[in-house]
């Protein structure tokens, strides 16, 4: 600024801020004393709020599988075991899927979740307890089916059954067989040697040929599975388990076949 005649004698201050630095930091110190002071209320307040100690909830069990409950008959309702008749001791295997739904070898339909088993000679019908041998656990089941055609196992359970002996998670186990039901002589009928299964009908009818120069009868038989149609050639026929059972060893020890005596009947 320029005037005219004699210079300006105003006592202008040299920091036009320096006036103000003492009010304005107070000013600074009354906003952070404010904004502390509000932190403080706030984390007050917070140590009173109420804050669930309940633990999440859990997610459901899963639930059974569908199906007709898996129930082991009480034993009220168990027969005692019919003197002098079946008793045989072996490896149980238990079998599901893929054969629930499917028809079993009596035409019904099988169901995982009822008290069935499948046998290789006895009748069908027939009441079977079973006893885990390892355990002492045991069930009953009705034979409506074939097998197993596995070498050194002697009943093929359901799940339901597997399930009350408590073999499902080792998936076989050494058990106890005893009848205490069903047809009157389970031991009477007809029965042969089965000595292979094929997937293609001209490798079963081959063998076929080759052992009726030497064995007789020969039969093919064929087993719709859920794994596909089977060709199942049987050798001899016999009216005693006993005569089809001598039979089976001589055509294990010449042919080395994995035989399994079979009941023809039914």
């Amino acid at each position: 600024m320029i005037f005219l005649g004699r210079r300006w004698r105003g006592s202008l201050p040299a920091n036009r801020f320096a006036s103000s630095a003492p009010a304005h930091r107070l000013r600074l110190r009354f906003v952070a004393r404010a904004t502390i002071a509000a932190a403080l209320l706030a984390i007050g307040g917070c140590r009173h709020r109420n804050v669930s100690t309940q633990p999440p909830a859990q997610p459901p069990l899963p639930q059974p599988t569908t199906g007709t409950p898996a129930v082991t008959p009480s034993s009220a309702e168990r027969q005692p075991v019919i003197p002098g008749q079946y008793v045989e001791e072996g490896v149980a295997s238990w079998y599901g899927v893929p054969f629930d739904g499917h028809r079993t070898s009596n035409g019904e339909i099988y169901d995982m979740h009822q008290f069935t088993a499948a046998h290789r000679t006895l009748p069908f019908n027939a009441v079977v307890r079973v006893t885990n041998l390892a355990n002492g656990k045991q069930t009953e089941v009705r034979i409506n089916d074939r097998g197993p055609f596995v070498a050194n196992r002697v009943i093929d359970l359901s799940f339901a059954a597997a399930r009350a002996i408590e073999m499902v998670g080792p998936g076989t186990a050494q058990v106890r067989l005893e009848i205490v039901g069903g047809p009157s002589n389970p031991t009477a009928g007809f029965f042969g040697v089965q000595v292979g299964a094929f997937l293609r009908q001209e490798n079963a009818e081959r063998l076929k040929a080759r052992l009726e120069t030497a064995y007789s009868p020969v039969s093919v038989v064929t087993f719709d599975s859920p794994t596909g149609l089977f060709y199942r050639v049987r050798v001899g026929h016999f009216d005693t388990e006993d005569a089809a059972r001598q039979l089976a060893s001589q055509l294990h020890d010449s042919q080395q076949f994995t035989t399994f005596v079979v009941r023809l009947d039914e």
